[in-house]
């Protein structure tokens, strides 16, 4: 959407409130911004939250607060950056998304890191639309909600097949929250493996029987309080939510469904995986079943997210587990 249009929409949208007796607070109405180096990102607003959409680069969520508080993490080496094709990867933090599997997809950057276009679809939505894309035959559309008064984000993906041949992906999120928090992850029986997870390495290798100071198993619970011996940890967790607590004192929550009568075609079968490296970042990893598409056809995955203050624990006190379920559950609705 143009600047122009993008104007229209919000003097018409305007008129058509004031006609009705409600006109939208600006403060609460989506809009143009430049932010992070970008113009015409797109910003949804309440009271509270404020989240920015980015275009320009990836379709990519690059501010997600509550109360001025970033739950994402930008890298300061990345503002503006745009890619063109045929170079080397541009630097792509904060609220990213993709497709998968990881191992067998074709690359595709002018998903990953291109340019989409934008659409504002009402006063708190937004919708970003991917180019076409030859490597992998799809075009991909993110729908973003922001609920009026909370901190509830719906983010929805759309993998639509546009090739002439059967396709077969999944859903990956990939979010940049900042770093050396802790995760909380409810665990569910049967699992396939042993501890709940898996550990990815040394090399291509997945330890499916880990052991490591910084995970442990508490009360139905996988907590990882600090960066293991190899990042990538991969969940096969039915239960459909993980939450991140960050020293920002903010408890980062993703719900999304999950399928038990499903096929997941991540190499592990995950439904979730976190990266969590000793860096400045932490990449919390809801991941869809597989789609089976055939020309023409279309598949949606929505997770919703949240932000709850949640003082962060002092060194050595344990997280009260049964609190953090208790908050996530009052804030589902």
């Amino acid at each position: 959407m143009s600047p122009y249009t993008t104007n229209c929409y919000l003097v018409m949208l305007a008129l058509c409130s004031a006609a009705t007796g409600n006109l939208i607070h600006s403060a609460t109405a989506a809009e143009t911004i430049s932010f992070y180096g970008y113009d015409n990102c797109l910003q949804l607003k309440n009271q509270q939250t404020r989240v920015i959409l980015c275009p320009a680069a990836g379709g990519r969520v690059l501010e997600y607060s509550l109360h001025g508080k970033n739950a994402l993490y930008l890298a300061p080496d990345g503002a503006g950056a745009i890619y063109k094709p045929g170079q080397r990867g541009i630097s792509m933090t904060a609220g990213r998304f993709d497709i998968g599997p990881e191992q067998t997809i074709p690359k595709h950057p002018q998903l990953w890191m291109g340019r989409w276009e934008a659409e504002i679809t009402g006063p708190l939505s937004a919708r970003l639309t991917s180019v076409a894309d030859a490597a992998t035959g799809v075009q991909l559309v993110r729908d973003f909600r922001l609920d009026p008064r909370s901190t509830k984000l719906t983010c929805q993906q759309t993998i639509k097949n546009i090739s002439k041949t059967p396709r077969a992906y999944c859903h990956w999120s990939r979010t940049f929250a900042h770093g050396h928090g802790i995760c909380v992850i409810p665990l569910s029986k049967p699992s396939r493996f042993p501890h709940g997870y898996v550990m990815y390495g040394p090399g291509p290798a997945i330890n499916f029987r880990p052991e490591d100071p910084n995970i442990r198993i508490r009360d139905g619970f996988l907590e990882i309080i600090a960066a293991p011996q190899y990042p990538k940890l991969g969940m096969d967790s039915y239960a459909g939510w993980f939450a991140y607590l960050m020293k920002n004192d903010i408890m980062f929550v993703k719900q999304f469904p999950t399928y038990k009568n499903r096929v997941y075609n991540e190499v592990a079968g995950l439904t979730m995986s976190i990266w969590y490296p000793d860096r400045p970042m932490c990449e919390l990893e809801p991941i869809g079943p597989r789609e089976n598409l055939l020309a023409n056809e279309s598949a949606s995955f929505t997770e919703t997210w949240r932000l709850l203050p949640y003082p962060f624990p002092a060194a050595g006190k344990p997280v009260d587990l049964a609190k953090v379920s208790e908050l996530v559950q009052e804030n589902s609705n």
